[in-house]
């Protein structure tokens, strides 16, 4: 995702669907984290489904798609691939056990190790992103294999950090490429 909204690098940021990826991952991430937490009373995590199938579902998984078609393969494997995930996620509540959801959050959290170990180089932003997303993943999983809910607790801070990472990075690109300058820090 450009990060430059400044001189010859400038691209708008209708030409990528970057920032629609990073809000949509952002948005879920805060609603899955925050409902994880138990900050908000007679609420879980089961109440961000909705929102997680068609934001973290579909506008992730089109937004992939759509980053795959301009030749931007990790941003492409990154939405499509938290897409699936927030899809699959969102229509499988309780899992049949804890054994099950918890390998489910392995196996995911091995996306988002390989997608923090790929952009790297990137920037902070995507280090935090990803990073974040891959730490919140392992411990979710392990709090869920284990039964222990304080960690469980700890992934839905984790991931609500990750997603306002996210929505930050989205906003930043979104408000520098319309003011043609670096109005927000994305570095």
């Amino acid at each position: 995702m450009s990060t430059d909204a400044s001189g010859a690098n400038a691209r708008s940021a209708s030409l990528e669907a970057g920032p629609l990826g990073y809000l949509a991952l952002g948005l879920t991430l805060l609603a899955f984290g925050l409902l994880q937490t138990g900050v908000l009373h007679r609420t879980g995590v089961a109440d961000a489904a909705g929102l997680a199938h068609v934001v973290g579902g579909i506008t992730l998984f089109v937004a992939g798609l759509w980053q795959f078609r301009s030749g931007d393969t990790f941003s492409g494997t990154a939405f499509a691939g938290l897409g699936a995930f927030w899809a699959a996620w969102s229509i499988s509540p309780g899992m049949h056990g804890k054994n099950a959801a918890g390998l489910f959050l392995l196996l995911w959290a091995l996306l988002a190790i390989t997608l923090a170990a790929a952009g790297w180089q990137s920037g902070m932003f995507s280090r935090g992103v990803y990073g974040l997303l891959a730490v919140a993943l392992v411990l979710n999983a392990v709090g869920t294999l284990g039964s222990t809910g304080w960690v469980v607790k700890l992934a839905g801070w984790i991931a609500a950090a990750a997603g306002l990472v996210s929505w930050y990075w989205a906003t930043a690109v979104l408000t520098n490429s319309g003011w043609g300058r670096a109005a927000l820090p994305v570095k």
